[in-house]
């Protein structure tokens, strides 16, 4: 049992950094009394001082900890972020599992009861769909089997150093000793958490991956679309990537036929990618037409359509049924896997101030209290064959090794490859099998018991087929397995119905949590993309430098290929093997750059390759406006000879820059208004260079107009499964929607969350808005009178209806005087707690959420704080920090975290990195060991 050693007070080791006492105390005694007014003196009597400060960490003095073979030193700088010295590898990640434990040990209890299916246990029967749906998919049972079977002997060894260290951190401790929440859970249960397991850690790898998918909502998506939409006008809300205007990531290299790999050098071409589809005319709502699409139909261009035989309904029923399951899952890493982006680029020494590489990554994530990202250092003492770690960076708590920063030779980054590794199966079930080719198969089956808190265990069956589990079985809409399904004439007998099957690469057992560890001890580029081979799941784009001048990228990941016929945009048949998937591309086909001549490499999931690669990695890339902004702004840095810093690195994170609004303001200013008080509104864009800062009045006018436009043009067009919950419409029937009124229309209303709805306003609608600009009269541009409002025949008519709905908007939001109007005042950051901060009551809410900020950026910007147009301006996701490395002198990186380094509430470091963030600052950066010793402000030593 750790037992403290020290001569040092052990009220004040246990209160954390000394220093702080005092202010702390007396936002403390202010917090009790706030809380006995909110919720009762009973309330504010349990949660004293003593409760609140009983699980900050102690980070000063010493503990014995048993099973260390040597003392190990845990230095924290003045915002809490630890460097951890030890002389053997096993101490050095038993010591992170500990230090890890002691700032978020509640975050990580949780994480794992997602990753098992097992949150009932902790809140109860409210979670029990969600709990269902991951033993469905079944993380834990893969990351068991990646344990026992995949990893190698070191990596066990370093995942059981890391859980002794959590547990030596656990034992002896109350709930309440550990973290504030638990205190809170205590008023409904008597609920303690168990010891951490290796395969606890593993399984947080499945969350990541889950959150990094890929297209599968854009796959439900253009299905639930051919209710309303014909195939060409399901074409036009996903053109194809723009390459003459947004380029790849990868410039310089391409693919030789005749060896069958990638080589990185030699150039390649790009077209320009401005194909057009043909098909039914506007709001046929059959989804037929012809073309190369798949059996179900569903919007590829073309495609033999789903209506062909049966009713359209119940296939819409089914994936709309999925998608209210998918919202309700608990976020990870993402926005439930919708949205998700990154920035990271690198530049090479000859176009630094320095002469030597600089990388800057800020992955785009939803934002969460306290940060999915944790900072910190493992360096061994001396870098030896029995201690081989000199490593910081961001990590998950939960997980041992670094997942992005730089070692004492190397430095990465990564963002989402966007590559397609799910696919929706439809299966035709009789029985207890499912149909494949002309045999029906059995199912594979297990029982899983869900144990929930405060009631009864809950008992399901899952079942699986040759393309995984279905997951149709985990929703009351899907459990009719899809008995309307609309599919082609040669389709199986309906029967007993259809039900819906996920095949998704990260069910399958792989090696990254070993790739981890790799980069950890990579010395250069060749260890860098052996390493990287490692990294199977989720797949994502590696950026590379290196302290010996030279920069590169690789993109990994264990990626499907397809038969011919399946393109993996829709949902396939899976009674047809011909839509199996084939194999996987091979580590050499993959594409990669090492030293271009351009000196600099862009990953901000744009397209990574031209469309001469012979494989399709996914039909939907984000469409590079961010990659291209990025490219743009290194691109004016460095004409002329122009030189690159640290601080310009920065400032380039923080670019603010609309290219929608670029598009579009010159012709909102041609329009003319005549309503005294929309001119007023439209004089703000006169002169804006298109920076959306948070204090800018223009900003927030234009992203009303934006807003609205996407509203008017093709919000109410699209299927109520899209739209917004609860916003309602009057709509021309299709099919059976409900009774009509006397002009034949239906009363429809959204049904899905207002973070995930359409149109979202992101850079695919960019595209999709440019495209059509030039034909003034294509009828997305009509929109029907509503109320006073007129109605719209052609483009300008319609940009008009959005300027003057804009006006009127924001006067309602922020008043009729525009000069108190500004962006931030819109878009607005809350930091929630990812458990009870959303469904714990009132005074725990205020207990443990922070905000809120007025932030700049927007959605595809560089500065990406996400925000979702069809539900309103709120921030969605941000870039969860941001980091730029210096391979000229690794002390001279600068990185920042969105929240703190701690997770329990009024510690001090649970914000304190927030306002500084939302300002745009980086933080010092310490690696060398004098470094670290000077930025030390508490020192504690483990003890064997």
């Amino acid at each position: 049992m750790p037992t403290d050693t020290t001569a040092a007070s052990t009220g004040q080791q246990a209160a954390g950094t000394s220093g702080r006492k005092k202010g702390r105390k007396g936002r403390l005694i202010v917090l009790v009394l706030v809380l006995a007014l909110i919720g009762g003196v009973a309330y504010g009597a349990y949660w004293s001082v003593s409760t609140v400060r009983a699980s900050f960490p102690q980070t000063e003095g010493s503990i014995t900890l048993e099973g260390l073979s040597g003392p190990v030193d845990v230095r924290r700088d003045g915002y809490g972020i630890p460097q951890i010295y030890a002389s053997s590898d096993e101490d050095l990640f038993m010591a992170q599992g500990y230090v890890q434990a002691q700032d978020r040990f509640y975050e990580m209890d949780v994480r794992r009861h997602m990753t098992s299916g097992r949150l009932s246990e902790m809140f109860g029967a409210g979670q029990v769909d969600n709990d269902a749906f991951l033993r469905t998919l079944g993380w834990d049972r893969v990351a068991k089997q990646e344990y026992e079977e995949k990893l190698s002997p070191a990596t066990k060894k370093y995942l059981q150093a890391y859980a002794k260290g959590v547990n030596a951190y656990l034992e002896g401790k109350d709930g309440k000793d550990i973290s504030l929440e638990y205190a809170a859970l205590g008023f409904e249960n008597d609920y303690a958490p168990g010891e951490w397991t290796p395969v606890d850690s593993v399984a947080w790898l499945k969350a990541m991956a889950w959150d990094l998918r890929g297209n599968m909502q854009d796959e439900i998506d253009r299905a639930l679309l051919t209710s309303r939409l014909g195939p060409k006008q399901i074409a036009d809300l996903y053109p194809s990537y723009p390459y003459a205007r947004n380029k790849p990531i990868v410039q310089e290299g391409g693919y030789d036929e005749g060896s069958g790999t990638f080589e990185a050098e030699g150039g390649s071409g790009s077209g320009d990618g401005e194909g057009e589809g043909d098909g039914s005319g506007f709001g046929d709502g059959t989804g037929s037409g012809e073309g190369a699409g798949s059996e179900l139909g569903g919007g590829t261009e073309g495609g033999t359509g789903a209506g062909a035989e049966g009713d359209a309904a119940g296939f819409e029923g089914q994936l709309t049924g999925l998608q209210r399951v998918l919202e309700d899952l608990p976020t990870a890493v993402g926005v439930n896997g919708d949205g998700i982006g990154s920035n990271s680029w690198v530049v090479s020494g000859e176009h630094t101030v320095s002469g030597q590489p600089l990388l800057a990554n800020d992955p785009h994530l939803s934002a969460s209290l306290p940060s999915v990202w944790y900072q910190m250092g493992l360096h061994c003492r001396d870098v030896s064959d029995a201690c081989r770690y000199d490593v910081t960076g961001y990590t998950f708590a939960g997980m041992p090794g670094v997942i992005i920063g730089h070692n004492q030779d190397v430095a990465w980054g990564l963002t989402n490859s966007g590559v397609d590794v799910t696919d929706l199966y439809l299966e035709k079930i009789t029985g207890d099998g499912y149909q494949y080719g002309d045999k029906v198969v059995p199912f594979e089956t297990r029982e899983e018991t869900i144990k929930v808190a405060g009631g009864a265990s809950r008992k399901i069956v899952v079942r699986e087929t040759n393309n995984g589990p279905l997951l149709s079985d985990r929703s009351d809409d899907l459990v009719k397995t899809g008995k309307k399904a609309a599919v082609e004439s040669a389709a199986p007998d309906r029967g007993d119905g259809y039900a819906v099957a996920l095949r998704w690469t990260a069910l399958d057992p792989g090696r990254t949590m070993d790739a981890v560890f790799a980069i950890n001890r990579a010395k250069d580029w060749d260890d860098f993309r052996e390493a990287s081979e490692l990294f199977e799941v989720p797949s994502q784009n590696l950026v590379y430098a290196d302290t010996e001048g030279h920069i590169g990228y690789t993109l990994p990941g264990r990626i499907p290929t397809r038969a011919e016929k399946h393109d993996g945009s829709v949902p396939a048949p899976g009674w047809d093997p011909d839509y199996e998937w084939t194999g996987w591309v091979d580590q050499d086909e993959l594409p990669y750059e090492f030293d271009p001549e351009r000196g600099y490499i862009v990953t901000a999931n744009q397209a990574v390759v031209d469309e001469d690669y012979p494989y399709t990695l996914t039909t939907d890339w984000g469409y590079g406006a961010r990659s291209q902004r990025i490219n743009d702004l290194i691109q004016s840095k460095i004409k002329d000879g122009g030189k690159i810093s640290t601080d310009d690195m920065r400032q380039m994170q923080l670019d603010n820059s609309s290219s929608i609004a670029k598009l579009l303001v010159p012709e909102l200013l041609k329009i003319d208004v005549g309503d005294e008080h929309v001119r007023e509104a439209q004089k703000l864009l006169e002169g804006w260079d298109y920076t959306q800062d948070a204090d800018s009045a223009a900003a927030a006018y234009f992203n009303s107009v934006w807003r609205n436009i996407l509203k008017l043009s093709f919000g109410h067009k699209l299927p109520k499964e899209l739209r917004v919950k609860g916003q309602c419409l009057w709509v021309e029937p299709v099919n059976t929607t409900g009774p009509a009124d006397e002009a034949g229309k239906v009363r429809e209303c959204g049904q899905r969350s207002a973070s995930q709805a359409q149109p979202d306003g992101g850079d695919r609608w960019f595209e999709v808005v440019r495209r059509l600009m030039a034909d003034e009269d294509s009828e997305w541009w009509s929109t029907p009178k509503r109320g006073t409002r007129p109605g719209a025949e052609n483009r300008d008519e319609l940009f008009k209806r959005a300027m003057t709905d804009a006006r009127w908007e924001l006067t309602a939001k922020l008043g009729k005087d525009i000069d108190s109007w500004n962006w931030g005042r819109l878009h607005r950051l809350f930091l929630d707690n990812q458990t009870l901060g959303s469904d714990g009551p009132g005074f725990v809410k205020y207990v443990l959420n922070r905000g809120p900020w007025k932030l700049g950026g927007g959605e595809a910007t560089v500065n990406a704080t996400g925000w979702n147009a069809a539900g309103g301006y709120g921030v969605v996701w941000v870039p969860s920090m941001r980091m730029v490395v210096n391979l000229d002198d690794l002390d001279k990186s600068r990185w920042i975290n969105l929240t703190g380094a701690s997770g329990h509430a009024y510690n001090a470091h649970y914000v304190d990195q927030t306002d500084k963030w939302a300002e745009g600052e980086l933080l010092e950066w310490a690696y060398s060991e004098k470094a670290v010793e000077d930025a030390t402000t508490d020192h504690l030593v483990l003890k064997p």
